[in-house]
């Protein structure tokens, strides 16, 4: 299978940057600003978008992803909703787009029905940290069917046979999980995981590497994507949304100004969007 999301990676790569991947809940603070802070992140300068889909219990996420679900899922958030987002996002930008999730929200709306519907909204990718990846998959056969690209994890504690089985599974990029927790992690002593991304990208032939968990300013991003083509971000994000969101006085378009600077300021180290 060919994928847009892994070439846009390579490119990246082959210029001497490297991807930023920037995660934002879907609803979250409100379904109407979905649509709104997705464009802000586009124009910040992200490199893809990864767009969450909200679940009642996220057992990868830490204290600000689980928050901004547990606010989008009491907005009434659907995955219907979710979906439309990601339709209306493409219709302005051809920014890859991955959907991140869980699987029993998937199951429920139906393996083959979510994986069509995902292509047809202009995903090219799905990340689903509970679904252990083996070749007999359903959510693999059915991404693969609908083209769309299933992303795997792999761990500081993941054997390097089962890494190299893990990429040939993978197709979009492979997500390093940068320290052994939830997203948001403090990351602590760099020379370890560094050590550890340093070996995953000696191992991985298939797929380009980027990291994530636990990285909040720039500097992180630079020394977390030193042997990996690129890194994400998520925790810092939600919690600069809910910090400009609580402040009833900043007005909307002020609010988006503020979530495009942060992307820009990790995205180029400045300030000046």
């Amino acid at each position: 299978m060919s994928s847009r999301l892994a070439n846009h990676i390579r490119l990246i790569s082959a210029r001497g940057d490297k991807a930023l991947g920037v995660f934002v809940t879907s609803g979250f603070p409100t379904p109407p600003d979905t649509p709104d802070i997705l464009r802000a992140i586009d124009d910040g300068g992200a490199d893809f978008i990864e767009l969450g889909m909200p679940f009642s219990d996220p057992l990868a996420e830490g204290l600000p992803i689980q928050h901004s679900s547990g606010v989008a899922i009491e907005a009434g958030i659907t995955m219907k909703q979710t979906l439309l987002f990601a339709a209306n996002f493409r219709k302005h930008s051809d920014t890859p787009l991955v959907l991140m999730g869980y699987a029993n929200p998937i199951v429920k709306y139906g393996i083959s029905n979510f994986f069509r519907d995902a292509r047809s909204s202009g995903v090219d990718g799905v990340i689903l940290p509970d679904v252990p990846p083996e070749s007999d998959s359903p959510f693999l056969l059915a991404a693969e069917l609908n083209n769309v690209d299933l992303i795997s994890l792999i761990a500081p504690t993941t054997p390097e046979d089962r890494m190299a089985f893990i990429d040939k599974l993978s197709t979009g990029f492979v997500y390093a999980v940068s320290v052994t927790g939830v997203t948001g992690s403090d990351l602590g002593s760099k020379a370890p995981i560094q050590a550890y991304l340093k070996r995953a990208s000696t191992v991985l032939k298939h797929n380009p590497l980027l990291v994530g968990f636990g990285i909040r300013t720039r500097q992180d991003f630079l020394e977390m994507a030193e042997f990996t083509d690129g890194a994400i971000i998520g925790s810092a994000l939600v919690g600069k949304i809910d910090e400009l969101w609580g402040q009833p006085k900043l007005s909307q378009h002020d609010k988006l100004k503020g979530v495009k600077a942060f992307i820009h300021e990790l995205k180029t180290g400045s300030l000046n969007a």
